[in-house]
């Protein structure tokens, strides 16, 4: 069973940064398509971006050339570069696998944009 392990999220102000880390657990990491995903208080989860094992990308319409999603195979490790992040982009953030089909959810870490 693959697990994961957000971190990096923080407070940052309106046009800031933050990058986060996804550590994963498994030995075939590298033949998954992952993704981001962020939950904000009373909405439902959504997908943020998406890479799949040739290092195809996909984003979300509100994060398109705001966002970078990019993988480290031989670390296990997915990231997300978050550049001009908005109040709107507040939200728990967590990393699984591309789907229809997910792991077990970790914890998520939590992004809050606010000046």
């Amino acid at each position: 069973q693959v697990q994961f392990v957000e971190s990096g999220g923080g407070l940052v102000q309106p046009g800031g940064s933050l990058r986060l880390s996804c550590a994963a657990s498994g030995s075939i990491f590298s033949i998954y398509a992952m993704g981001w995903y962020r939950q904000a208080p009373g909405k439902q989860r959504e997908a943020v971006a998406l890479i799949i094992s040739g290092d195809s990308t996909n984003y979300a319409d509100s994060v398109k050339g705001r966002f970078t999603i990019s993988r480290d195979n031989a670390k296990n490790m997915v990231y997300l570069q978050m550049n001009s992040l908005k109040p709107e982009d507040t939200a728990v953030y967590y990393c699984n696998l591309g789907g229809p089909h997910f792991a077990s959810w970790g914890q998520g870490t939590q992004v809050t944009v606010s000046s």
